[in-house]
């Protein structure tokens, strides 16, 4: 039995070894073209029109919002869209609308959506409201400076490029010990899988926090109305943008994901329902995924080892796996997203690694999808229905 553990560990090692060293390469591709693309400059500026659902007021959302009034860009307009009209966070919007008289807003109410995403709703309502050609939108906890949109825009001066989006850095901006290791699997799991992706096949799909797409584009997948009755919307976007032959790309620019303070068990929720919406997205993906994680074939090495009586050899793989994620974190985490965070904390990651898997194995005990206080059922597709 200790023999049998320690292949299979082995095994795990060996593909997880693999991926990571794939994210290495990636990582220097990538570093490589940014490097290239600052040099020539961001000096397509056409129109734009941002979008932005909102749903309540969490903290920081007014020195979230602000920052898309301050934007070192000629000509945008913002749209704001929340169920209802007493929504705090369009409280906060008109706020600031009436700080930044020169920028165009407009404000939106949709009501109880008649769609099972409620986001996607919103963003139809707001998308039918936008007078230009180009759309961006962006969750309402994403800050961003005022280079933000002529990097965000910078790759649809390439005609063929229909959807763009952006890597990111998770920040857990109260502390806390469960949003740290949320904050570390955004910044180094979610974007080594990016980069990875972007190296072996390109992009097909589009990241939620910070996306854009032509008006054009948009039509011709079906609009937003497609788009409704998904759970990984923001996946299907690219996906589908894909699929009718446009490029979807990578931005340059690189955002900051707030992560709340919530307690511990709300951040694993949280990363549950999201391993869930992917496994339903993406099955193939998604089972493949149990490739690409190390420290769970450390631990079992570990205890292939006391059973066969190599006690060293277990101990060595475990210790290379944990030296394997922590180098990850600081090399994907800190060159390509720039989180300081993915340095100083890169010894947690082997922890983050650990609990990523677990997550991954409990995605199949269920296809429930608890979203703004709702419960879903998630379906082959990634589609979602009420229960019952």
């Amino acid at each position: 039995m200790g023999y049998f553990l320690l292949f299979l560990a082995s095994a795990g090692i060996l593909t997880s070894t693999i991926f990571t060293l794939m994210a290495f390469v990636a990582l220097w591709k990538y570093l490589c073209g940014r490097r290239r693309r600052r040099r020539e400059g961001f000096g397509y500026t056409p129109p734009v029109s941002i979008l932005k659902p909102l749903h309540g007021s969490p903290a920081y959302l007014e020195e979230c919002l602000e920052g898309y009034f301050k934007l070192d860009y000629p000509e945008y307009e913002l749209i704001f869209c929340a169920r209802q009209k007493e929504d705090a966070g369009l409280a906060v919007a008109r706020k600031l609308a009436e700080r930044y008289p020169r920028i165009p807003v407009t404000i939106l109410n949709s009501g109880e959506p008649p769609w099972m995403n409620a986001r996607c709703y919103s963003m139809h309502l707001m998308a039918k409201a936008a007078k230009y050609e180009l759309l961006v939108a962006t969750d309402a906890d994403i800050p961003v400076g005022p280079e933000y949109l002529r990097e965000m825009v910078a790759p649809f001066s390439d005609p063929q490029v229909g959807a763009a989006f952006c890597i990111y850095r998770g920040y857990a901006i109260d502390g806390g010990f469960g949003e740290s290791l949320e904050a570390l699997g955004m910044s180094v799991e979610m974007t080594s899988g990016v980069l990875v992706a972007a190296m072996l096949e390109g992009v097909r799909f589009t990241l939620g926090p910070s996306a854009a797409v032509r008006q054009k584009t948009l039509e011709r997948i079906g609009g937003f109305e497609r788009l409704g009755k998904y759970a990984a919307d923001d996946y299907m976007l690219g996906f589908l943008v894909a699929e009718v032959g446009e490029t979807v790309t990578l931005s340059d620019h690189i955002i900051e994901h707030l992560i709340l303070r919530s307690g511990f068990w709300k951040t694993i929720d949280h990363q549950l329902s999201w391993m869930r919406s992917t496994r339903f997205s993406r099955p193939m993906g998604h089972l493949g995924t149990v490739l690409t994680f190390s420290v769970p074939y450390g631990l079992l090495a570990l205890i292939g080892g006391a059973l066969a009586g190599r006690p060293l050899l277990g101990m060595a793989l475990l210790a290379f796996t944990l030296a394997l994620k922590t180098a990850q974190s600081m090399l994907v985490g800190g060159l390509a997203v720039r989180s300081r965070s993915a340095v100083l904390l890169g010894v947690l990651y082997p922890l983050r690694d650990l609990i990523g898997f677990f997550l991954w194995a409990a995605s199949y005990l269920s296809n429930k999808l608890h979203w703004h206080g709702r419960v879903f059922e998630l379906e082959a597709g990634g589609t979602m229905r009420l229960p019952g």
